[in-house]
């Protein structure tokens, strides 16, 4: 079982190689939440996350004669930039393993760090299975994401950090995927703040187990936008570890993940990616556990992309009612549209796109469909333009 003894040893192994990350009160987040937030800005990151904590403990704690067989590490995300990026720093050959699917983003960050990227296997179980055969066959050393005592102290040592800078947390949440940072955070806490209740956090697909039961559980998996916790089953030491040190486990909605991203844009100015926004999520979810409260928790990683995050942007205005999204059958006779801008207009709207179709979606030749998404205040204000709107005309919202 890992110590606090091996947190604080793994603290002054990766002094200077990896970043103190910023611990910051949120007064919009709290003002908006009721809760009292601290953040702990792991985003922050060379590379972007906390993965290189453990990668940087986890590869100083190797021999010389180890350090010259060099590593393999498997990852389609943050743990293989890390695992990269630290064995640059210490000269150290790195293969990274990434299933065939791996955006050539995240390929090219990982390739960019030194290592040589190899793609084999449909899903990420395949891709494990080819790292440990090319292990058994070249003799490299395998760094393991979260099932490792030297990956987990590693990842420790960002509560150790927190906890240096923040008193009397009622709550730690922590996000959970294998269970390497939660298990280091939980470790810490115990020994350091034993009055903080540590809070794991998974997606609903990917809930693998339950507080409640004490067991593990069989998720049904698929796409999420936290791939960085899209982990079938946790490992085995952070199980034990969770068994002891963990008070309870929440689990998040896809839509909670995708307010969450928003609300730490907005209010927060921070970039977030899926896995660190349930977190957040948590909070939204479960707003009476936690209001009152002093709660903190990392933002874990901030390595998103940018084309998703623009289309979780836009979703989360449309479900908040800042963007109105609205579909009318018209008559098809000059002056309408000129009627219908002047009403959103008047009511203080403002037309994003404008859709207007005569020939192939009209059940009556002398109609036509009109599609228009508006930019309004607040969902209050789009049921303002919608009722103005339905005096005069037939409206559904879409």
């Amino acid at each position: 079982m890992v110590t606090i003894e091996d947190i604080y040893a793994a603290a002054e192994r990766i002094k200077g190689r990896v970043l103190r990350t910023p611990t910051i009160y949120c007064q919009a987040l709290s003002k908006r939440l009721d809760t009292d937030i601290t953040l702990k800005l792991e985003n922050l990151q060379a590379v972007g996350s906390f993965k290189e904590r453990g990668a940087a403990n986890r590869l100083a704690l190797l021999s010389e004669e180890e350090k010259k067989r060099g590593v393999i590490a498997v990852s389609a995300g943050n743990h293989a930039q890390g695992v990269a990026r630290h064995a640059q720093l210490l000269g150290i050959n790195a293969v990274i393993v990434m299933p065939k699917f791996t955006p050539v983003t995240k390929m090219n960050r990982t390739a960019a760090w030194g290592a040589k990227v190899i793609l084999a296997g449909e899903d990420f179980a395949e891709a494990v299975k080819f790292a440990y055969e090319l292990c058994a066959k070249e003799g490299q050393i395998f760094i393991h994401p979260y099932d490792d005592p030297g990956v987990i102290a590693g990842q420790g040592t960002l509560a150790v950090e927190l906890f240096e800078e923040v008193d009397d947390l009622d709550y730690l949440i922590v996000p959970i995927g294998g269970g390497g940072l939660i298990s280091g955070c939980a470790i810490a806490a115990a020994s350091l703040r034993p009055n903080t209740k540590v809070i794991g956090v998974q997606t609903r697909s990917y809930s693998s187990y339950s507080i409640c039961s004490d067991s593990e559980l069989n998720p049904p998996g698929g796409p999420t936008i936290a791939e960085g916790i899209a982990v079938l089953k946790l490992g085995r030491q952070p199980l034990e570890i969770i068994r002891q040190h963990v008070d309870d486990i929440l689990t998040v909605s896809e839509q909670g993940i995708e307010d969450a991203i928003t609300l730490i844009a907005e209010d927060a100015k921070q970039v977030t990616e899926g896995a660190a926004a349930s977190a957040l999520a948590a909070i939204i979810s479960y707003p009476e556990r936690f209001k009152h409260k002093k709660v903190a928790f990392p933002i874990s990683g901030g390595n998103i992309d940018t084309r998703i995050m623009a289309n979780i942007f836009i979703r989360s205005l449309l479900r908040d009612g800042r963007l109105l999204r609205l579909s009318m059958s018209i008559p098809d006779r000059p002056g309408i549209l000129a009627d219908i801008s002047q009403i959103i207009g008047e009511c203080g709207g403002n037309i994003i796109e404008v859709s207007h179709q005569r020939l192939f979606t009209s059940s009556s030749v002398q109609s036509a469909l009109l599609e228009v998404i508006i930019e309004a205040r607040s969902g209050e204000h789009s049921n303002e333009i919608m009722n103005r709107l339905r005096e005069k005309y037939t409206v559904e919202r879409i």
